[in-house]
């Protein structure tokens, strides 16, 4: 039987952008996520509750010399857990921001998730707590 070692959660989510300022921006001001650490050109880093959102340049890190070089394109998708009394307030202080819902979704229970874009297209959802069991 194969041994299965224990995982706690995803630590960190990496997301590859071309504008680190509109990146910043919406992340910070608009997600409201706390921003901690920045470099010109290269990445802008968020804490997302327990977790970390990685925001890196694709152009500066594929050519990393310092760590593994690692880059991407395309249009990712992530999603953000929010309490659940806090779900509709998300969607209307998205939508306040200007900030468009793509879709809307009801899942089994009732639990909800909604999706929308960021600065670069990538494809962001927040779901209620409980959507993964």
């Amino acid at each position: 039987m194969k041994k299965i070692l224990p995982i706690n959660h995803i630590k960190e989510t990496c997301l590859y952008v071309k504008d680190l300022e509109a990146t910043r921006h919406f992340y910070h001001e608009v997600m409201g996520l706390s921003l901690i650490g920045f470099v010109e050109n290269r990445h802008v880093f968020f804490k997302a509750g327990s977790s970390v959102l990685l925001c890196f340049n694709a152009e500066t890190t594929k050519n990393d010399e310092r760590l593994p070089p690692h880059f991407g394109e395309g249009n990712l998708h992530f999603a953000f857990e929010v309490p659940n009394d806090a779900y509709e307030s998300w969607k209307e202080h998205l939508m306040t921001q200007n900030v468009a819902i793509e879709q809307e979704v009801t899942w089994r229970d009732n639990l909800k998730s909604f999706y929308f874009r960021d600065p670069d297209h990538h494809c962001v959802e927040i779901v209620m707590v409980g959507i993964w069991g």
